[in-house]
């Protein structure tokens, strides 16, 4: 298997999963190995981070429209009010732990175990939430309030632990302070523009050489492919969230999991 299709099978992988509750750190783990991919080695630990960047740019043309509304001709006036203001507190909390404990996470937690059993649990948080939680009707994203976007940033700080899925942590967050599923899920994304974009432009400076010469070709097409298709992914989960239960995607995360456990078993 060349390089440059496993550039576009991780692109693949990055744009369906990054925004779906479903973990794209826990499958990039899972399926590195399968691709016989070192995560720890240029010029991939980059390329991880940098095609993150092209599924977050899919989001940022997705809601264009109502990201420009929003920052420049925002419905209610004060700066308490922005939705800039909101991101910028729920990143707050991400941004102290992610900072701190991101690296600790990666050595010790990006292993099969570890994701299989954030992948189960987090299903759990997802169907008692889900069930109690739930509502269809509620405040806008203009309506956030600053605790909640607050509450919202902190849930965020679980997806440090590979497999717990940033995009499940903040909608189940968005979620249990009496967000409707459509403004969690929004709110989650638009939280992601910062968060993501930070942590890829930082590890493109800590490994510069992993964009010269034979690597800018694998990192076009993961990003490329990436961006394509985490565009298509939001617009169908923005339009399933409306109607639908997340339930699904939490018993997909359960077979997942105890597959992965049961491959570990008996491989022991």
């Amino acid at each position: 298997m060349t390089d440059l299709l496993r550039a576009a099978i991780l692109g693949v992988i990055e744009g369906l999963t990054e925004f779906l509750p479903v973990s794209s750190t826990g499958h990039m783990v899972l399926a590195m190995p399968w691709l016989g991919v070192d995560g720890q080695a240029d010029p991939w630990q980059a390329f991880l981070y940098f095609i993150q960047i092209g599924a977050i740019l899919a989001v940022i043309i997705y809601f264009f429209r109502r990201l420009w509304r929003q920052t420049f001709r925002p419905r209610s006036k004060g700066l308490r009010n922005h939705v800039v203001t909101k991101l910028v507190v729920g990143m707050i909390p991400g941004g102290v732990v992610g900072l701190s404990l991101n690296d600790v996470m990666e050595k010790y937690l990006e292993w099969d175990v570890p994701v299989a059993i954030a992948l189960i649990l987090g299903a759990v948080v997802m169907i008692v939430i889900e069930r109690r939680y739930r509502r269809v009707e509620g405040p806008a994203i203009e309506e956030v309030t600053l605790r909640q976007a607050f509450v919202v940033g902190l849930a965020q700080c679980a997806a440090v632990v590979p497999g717990t899925s940033r995009s499940m942590a903040t909608i189940m967050g968005g979620l249990w302070v009496g967000l409707p599923a459509a403004t969690a899920a929004e709110f989650s994304f638009y939280l992601a523009i910062p968060t993501i974009c930070g942590a890829g432009l930082l590890r493109i400076i800590k490994h510069p050489a992993a964009f010269a010469g034979d690597n800018v070709t694998i990192m076009v097409v993961g990003f490329v492919v990436a961006f394509v298709v985490a565009w298509l992914t939001v617009a169908g989960f923005m339009r399933y969230i409306q109607r639908r239960s997340l339930e699904p995607f939490a018993i997909y995360r359960v077979i997942l999991g105890a597959a992965v456990l049961m491959h570990w078993w008996l491989e022991r």
